[in-house]
């Protein structure tokens, strides 16, 4: 059996914990900078995120264009799309940052209603979501919201799946599996619901975790978005702490995410929505950190009922679409 370091201090996450029937958070949460294995991923995505910047900079400003790139910077600032991009991008990040969950859903839905193609708007979704889950995963680790172990067990399977999903989604339209992840989202979403109105003592450790993320990664780069709707909603619902499901699951979106991207650019080409991903960068970014910090403050019980609610009116929207199409 697997001991584990409780903190047993009187702790305002303890006293949430203790009236839902939850046992005792473990010591990484009170003292997150103990983990040197989340400092160094930590500093990695860190190092990532600073070298991707810096090359999209020298392909803007020194890149073979037909303007410059101040003339670049001029277009996209006044144009409406990239500025309906922006909102979305923000509103998106808001809600996966604090829950979770939706990021993908809600932007890929925007850019097919933009008409993207189903293929061009999930590489678009998985590239800008390489700046803004990177940048809400660091946050996550700043504020304490993430599980070690739970982040090294779903890493490495979710992002095989998430490149088995690009693979897929460059062959064949991935809404084929829509319908079947809806229905069990449903499921799930309202047993989310009932765990937040009853008190439920957690018995046992999540088990095939490893499974899990390997069908959350194909999901999510096959259908444009699913990593976060299929992961922690399971998590969760068998019981684990929402506040470091949600923080581990999106510092590990941010590794399986830039797998599906590079898969994408490799097998499809650079997506032509190019406009579109800059505003989806642009709003996430302001919207991260907020999301980390309102998942941190936000009541366990009240993440529940969120995350529930959530989860069930998209999938039921979603199933309601696929029987009327």
């Amino acid at each position: 059996m697997k001991i584990r370091e409780l903190d047993y201090t009187p702790s305002p996450i303890n006293t949430e914990h203790q009236a839902m029937g939850l046992p005792p958070v473990e010591d990484y949460v009170s003292h997150p900078a103990n983990h040197p294995v989340l400092r160094i991923a930590m500093w990695l995505a860190v190092a990532i995120l600073l070298s991707l910047l810096g090359f999209l900079a020298w392909r803007l400003f020194f890149g073979n264009h037909e303007s410059s790139g101040l003339e670049i910077i001029e277009s996209a600032l006044t144009s409406p799309l990239f500025w309906s991009a922006v909102a979305v991008g923000f509103f998106a990040q808001a809600i996966d940052g604090a829950l979770g969950m939706a990021y993908g859903i809600t932007a890929t839905t925007f850019l097919l209603s933009a008409g993207a193609s189903p293929a061009a708007a999930s590489a678009s979704v998985h590239i800008a979501e390489v700046f803004t889950t990177g940048l809400s995963g660091i946050s996550h680790v700043k504020l304490g919201n993430v599980n070690k172990q739970l982040f090294l067990r779903l890493l490495i399977p979710g992002m095989i799946g998430a490149v088995l999903g690009a693979v897929i989604i460059t062959q064949f339209d991935g809404k084929v599996l829509k319908p079947f992840i809806s229905a069990y989202l449903l499921i799930m979403g309202l047993y989310i619901l009932r765990k937040a109105f009853k008190h439920v003592v957690q018995k046992r450790e999540p088990k095939h975790i490893a499974k899990l993320a390997l069908f959350g990664g194909f999901v999510d780069a096959a259908g444009g978005g699913g990593w976060g709707p299929v992961v922690t909603t399971t998590l969760i619902g068998s019981g684990s702490d929402p506040r470091t499901t949600i923080g581990s699951v999106n510092f590990a979106e941010f590794f399986l995410t830039i797998a599906s991207a590079t898969s994408f650019i490799l097998l499809a080409g650079q997506p032509s929505t190019w406009l579109l991903v800059a505003g989806l960068v642009f709003g996430g970014l302001f919207a991260a950190p907020f999301a980390a910090l309102l998942c941190k403050k936000l009541h366990a019980k009240t993440l529940l009922m969120l995350i529930g609610s959530l989860i069930t009116l998209i999938s039921a929207y979603n199933i309601y679409m696929a029987i009327s199409a």
